[in-house]
């Protein structure tokens, strides 16, 4: 399986679930797992996504994720697992 992590934070507003899943439907990303919660007012979402039936390169799903954070005002990042993996070793 071809995993990624994807993470959005930012101040919460109505449809930023709504805006990252829809953009993950219509590209073939299958939701393996997902929290989120807000905190006051800041909202922080992190995903486990399942990146197999892809049909973009990887780095365009990066570019168009960000995009679409950008059109909400939240930062959307979006790492394969193993780079997410070795940067969160202790």
């Amino acid at each position: 399986m071809n995993k990624a992590i994807i993470t959005v934070v930012g101040g919460d507003t109505v449809g930023i679930i709504a805006k990252v899943c829809s953009y993950l439907a219509k590209n073939n990303v299958n939701i393996l797992d997902i929290s989120q919660t807000i905190v006051q007012e800041y909202f922080n979402m992190m995903m486990i996504v399942d990146l197999a039936n892809i049909e973009k390169p990887f780095e365009q799903i990066v570019t168009e994720l960000v995009e679409a954070g950008n059109e909400i005002g939240v930062q959307v990042k979006c790492q394969r697992e193993e780079i997410f993996n070795k940067m969160h070793r202790i």
